[in-house]
C-alpha cells in the first residue's frame, strides 16, 4: 500500500497554511484528505476516505475501487452520514457552512 504525491504546494485552509500536494494517488484502506486538489484511489479492494475540513475545503476524488466517503463532522449535503462511490466514479466536494457539499458527481450510490 502506498501514497504517491505530485507537485508539492501550499494552500491556506481555514486561515491556516497547509503543506500538501496537487494530486495524491492513494492505495490505502483508510485515508484522510490533506489539502490535495485531487485524489485518485486505486489498487486496494476498498477504501474508507475521511473528508477533513481542517486541511481541505475543496477536493475532486476519482475512484478505481469501491470507496466509503465520510465527513469529519456533520453530514454530506446536510443529509448523508456517508456515501458509497463505486469504481470508476468521480466526485467533487466543497466544504462550506460546516457541511460538505457534492458539487458534481458521475457515480454515487446513496444509502437507503
Amino acid at each position: 500500500m502506498a501514497i504517491v504525491r505530485s507537485i508539492p504546494s501550499t494552500r491556506v485552509i481555514n486561515g491556516l497554511q497547509i503543506a500538501t500536494s496537487d494530486i495524491a494517488i492513494v492505495s490505502e484502506l483508510n485515508y484522510s484528505t490533506k489539502g490535495e486538489e485531487a485524489i485518485i484511489i486505486k489498487d486496494v479492494p476498498t477504501c474508507k476516505l475521511k473528508l477533513d475540513s481542517n486541511t481541505t475545503d475543496h477536493i475532486k476524488v476519482k475512484v478505481l475501487t469501491n470507496v466509503l466517503i465520510l465527513p469529519d463532522k456533520n453530514k454530506i449535503d446536510e443529509e448523508w452520514d456517508e456515501i458509497i462511490v463505486e469504481s470508476g466514479a468521480c466526485i467533487e466536494f466543497r466544504y462550506a457552512g460546516n457541511y460538505w457539499y457534492i458539487m458534481s458527481s458521475d457515480g454515487l450510490k446513496l444509502p437507503e
